[in-house]
């Protein structure tokens, strides 16, 4: 006899809402698809604030129904897609190292402002005393500098190109 577990448990949840996801798809160039990521990435991080200080989201807000912890989760699997996206596009032999390093500094700008971000987070946790959040922002906090110790790395290998 085989075990199968019930569907719901099959699903993964998607952090991403279906606008994310269209534009995502469209867009094939790595810097454009990074983009779009990091703003995901960051509204999260806005968003997963504004309900822990008690601020409702408005009417429509396609995070409406995402609690604070599900955002955190969110900020973690977008900023690993966007890991994973960037290590893919470095590997391909025509990578474009312009773009790349493009891409690599506007990672580390990103990660930069999330890093202060999740230090203001992870205050307002320990002041509400939520656990849940309080690791899952940990954890955002060790993704978010690996994140940008790779991309100081990657900088180095691909430094953004200057206009003269």
């Amino acid at each position: 006899m085989v075990f199968v577990p019930a569907c719901s448990s099959l699903l993964a949840k998607e952090y991403l809402t279906p606008i994310e996801i269209g534009k995502i798809q469209e867009a094939q160039e790595v810097d454009k698809r990074i983009k779009i990521y990091l703003d995901a990435a960051a509204l999260r991080l806005k968003s997963a604030e504004d309900r822990l200080n008690g601020k409702e989201s408005a009417e429509g807000d396609t995070l409406e129904f995402f609690t604070p912890e599900e955002m955190l989760e969110g900020y973690y699997s977008i900023l690993r897609s966007v890991m994973f996206n960037l290590d893919d596009a470095i590997e391909k032999p025509t990578a474009d190292r312009g773009v790349l390093g493009k891409v690599l500094k506007s990672l580390k700008t990103s990660t930069e402002k999330a890093a202060k971000d999740l230090a203001i987070l992870k205050k307002i946790t320990e002041e509400k005393k939520n656990e849940q959040a309080w690791n899952l922002v940990n954890r955002a906090i060790e993704i978010t500098e690996g994140a940008h110790d790779g991309a100081l790395l990657g900088l180095s290998r691909f430094p953004e190109k200057t206009k003269k």
